[in-house]
């Protein structure tokens, strides 16, 4: 389970240490892809297979569907955790989240989310100044 907020840098080679809490989780691999908000979602091998599995099941006749498919699929890449605990972002996912050197990863039970720190705490301001109407709009999803 991935939960919590750190704060990591990018090096120059655009690796990105991974929170020694997690790697355990990511040693059989991992995948990055686009995620939502300008934001990366990186998924153990095994959380992935069953959100592509999904994904694929789709109809595809639907241009929604069509679009979501090609935004997680199309865009993602299988990394590995090195020896260091890193993993290497490609360098076209860190141009779509806009990430510099300053990053925030968020665990979100499943997933990890990566994003540049400033777009993150731009975003998390909005978030907390909305809590309240977010948590009503949620009640009917017996949140």
């Amino acid at each position: 389970m991935f939960i919590g907020e750190y704060h990591h840098t990018l090096d120059e080679k655009g690796r990105m240490s991974v929170p020694v809490k997690f790697r355990a989780s990511l040693a059989e691999g991992a995948v990055v892809t686009r995620g939502l908000d300008r934001s990366l979602f990186l998924y153990p091998k095994s959380e992935w297979q069953t959100l592509a599995e999904k994904l694929a099941s789709l109809p595809f006749g639907q241009a929604d569907t069509r679009a979501f498919a090609r935004l997680m699929l199309a865009g993602a890449m299988e990394v590995e955790v090195d020896k260091s605990g890193r993993v290497l972002l490609p360098e076209y996912l860190r141009q779509y989240a806009a990430l510099d050197k300053s990053v925030v990863v968020a665990g979100l039970y499943n997933r990890l989310e990566i994003w540049d720190e400033a777009t993150w705490k731009e975003y998390s301001a909005k978030t907390e100044s909305e809590g309240n109407a977010i948590a009503e709009r949620l009640q009917n999803l017996g949140v």
